[in-house]
């Protein structure tokens, strides 16, 4: 069976999120080391430097990611996917990867444009609801 491209995409922005926990567990280690990470970690203090912002890259990744899984099913469904919600999904996706390398490698203005490419995306995927 045919798989739509976006859908490609999604499961790559997955993959994607994957990798960005990865990188933000790596960087509780380097910080707390192995053996704190195993408990509740109720009483750690907040992570600092790159470990910190690759925790925050993670975690806004996986609010955005529900955004477009939501808009690529919806545009699935009822088979309203194009040439346009391809190229907003390649914008959301190519984005959010160099919002992930911008943000731990804390370049804050180049993070918000980033960021904001991704949302251009996510407004392009939406309007082909419309």
């Amino acid at each position: 069976m045919f798989m739509k491209p976006e859908l490609m995409l999604l499961a790559w922005a997955v993959i994607l999120t994957l990798g960005q926990m990865l990188v933000a567990a790596s960087g509780a280690a380097s910080q707390y080391g192995v053996m704190p990470l195993f408990g509740n970690r109720d009483s750690l203090p907040p992570l600092t430097g790159w470990a910190g912002r690759a925790q925050r890259a993670h975690r806004n990744m996986l609010e955005n990611l529900v955004l477009f899984a939501a808009l690529l099913l919806v545009c699935a469904g009822p088979n309203k996917t194009n040439s346009t919600t391809l190229l907003g999904a390649h914008l959301f996706l190519w984005a959010r990867l160099a919002y992930a390398v911008i943000y731990v490698a804390g370049i804050p203005y180049l993070r918000t444009a980033a960021w904001l490419v991704s949302i251009i995306g996510l407004i392009i995927i939406f309007l082909q609801l419309l």
